[in-house]
């Protein structure tokens, strides 16, 4: 697999919407961006454009595939950060997809917790009146008086 694929030959610089398509992320993200730091200052032509590289390129698209497997804009500049200085930010990145695995299973805990607590009140609703306004024998006197 080649992860070099489509990107702009390093002599030519691109313009926002021309980095926005090869790298898939909307100029105003792209902007909002280096608003927040997350990506450099772009250097600037005579006319005030901004001008990107394909380094700007494979990062953006780092960005984005890591926001999509979850990491925050905090941690995702926490490792760019990392790599900026010279570091590798692997080791710290291997922590980070730990600690979303674990944050995961444990939300996957609570949705079972939540699934079953539905299915009973589900079954229970099977044998109460629809209709009740003073929610005292109906399923809707049940959800009052659930324990979460």
């Amino acid at each position: 697999m080649n992860l070099e694929t489509n990107l702009p030959s390093p002599a030519a610089p691109l313009r926002i919407g021309q980095l926005a398509q090869a790298s898939g992320v909307p100029a105003k993200t792209i902007r909002y961006y280096e608003a927040i730091g997350l990506l450099p200052s772009p250097l600037r032509a005579e006319n005030g454009y901004r001008l990107y590289t394909a380094d700007d390129v494979r990062r953006l698209r780092f960005v984005r595939s890591a926001r999509a497997l979850g990491f925050s804009l905090a941690e995702l500049k926490e490792v760019l950060a990392m790599r900026d200085r010279g570091q590798a930010p692997c080791f710290h990145v291997v922590d980070l997809l730990r600690e979303k695995v674990d944050e995961i299973e444990s939300r996957i805990r609570q949705l079972q917790t939540l699934r079953h607590d539905l299915q009973d009140l589900l079954a229970q609703a099977n044998n109460l009146p629809a209709e009740d306004l003073d929610m005292q024998h109906c399923i809707c006197g049940l959800i009052r008086d659930h324990k979460p």
